[in-house]
């Protein structure tokens, strides 16, 4: 940088060019620098450590690729844990105070199992359901405008018709209508969770780019194990995706 001392020398028609024309250059990815990546990651269903493990491992690879933000990762075990819908909710609060609502980017990572209704919360003896609605209605108080969600479990694809839009890329681990596999005690990931952050988000610019391998993946490993396809999904996000465009 230059000194006040130096740039006195170069008389005052240079220097006015200095200081009008240096900050209208800023220097390369100063923008997409400046924009925080939040992680918020949970583990639902504490009977099985494999979503303990996936939460964990699913918000390191998230960071590495996009982050420069917080980490909020919360998951229940077989002794319990706090990881409930109003954790989630408390959790979702705090991480949108730390962010600029309108540029940062709130991420989102969810992994349990699933029915029609929702995704199943064990916490010790305390179970719930986290419907679609709830997790509207959570992340819409956040104030948060991009966002992005991946649902790692069975017919998470319910989930869709209520959060995707233009701002909110979400991505599931099956359609509405079919489970997805892979959720087995002591297991680091599941299927889908293995094939989206642990192989293709580690090596793709993208997100779009990183589900088309993974639900390739994903469906060579079902038709190698004479399951029924799964069909991850993808919906939402146009305003979304060329925010986050991962690190080399």
């Amino acid at each position: 940088m230059m000194s006040k001392s130096w740039i006195s020398r170069l008389g005052a028609p240079l220097t006015a060019f200095v200081l009008t024309v240096v900050p209208s250059v800023p220097p390369a990815h100063a923008v997409e620098d400046a924009r925080k990546v939040s992680v918020v990651s949970f583990g639902l269903f504490g009977d099985q450590s494999v979503f303990k493990s996936e939460a964990t491992g699913a918000a390191q690879v998230v960071a590495s690729r996009f982050g420069n933000g917080p980490i909020n990762v919360q998951y229940n075990s077989k002794r319990g844990g706090g990881a409930t819908i109003e954790a989630l909710a408390m959790s979702l609060q705090v991480a949108a105070k730390g962010m600029d609502a309108e540029n940062d980017v709130l991420f989102l990572i969810l992994t349990s199992h699933g029915s029609t209704a929702g995704l199943a919360v064990k916490a010790g003896r305390r179970t719930q359901t986290l419907t679609p609605s709830n997790l509207a209605d959570m992340l819409a108080r956040t104030g948060v405008r991009h966002k992005v969600v991946v649902i790692s479990a069975c017919y998470s694809g319910v989930f869709i018709p209520r959060l995707a839009n233009p701002d909110m890329l979400v991505i599931t681990a099956a359609d509405a209508d079919h489970p997805s596999f892979g959720c087995r005690d002591k297991a680091k990931w599941t299927y889908f969770g293995d094939a989206f952050f642990n192989v293709a988000l580690r090596q793709a610019k993208g997100l779009k780019d990183a589900f088309v391998v993974a639900r390739a993946l994903v469906q060579k490993r079902e038709l190698r194990e004479h399951f029924e396809p799964s069909s991850p999904r993808m919906a939402g996000g146009a305003n979304v995706q060329p925010l986050l465009i991962a690190r080399p």
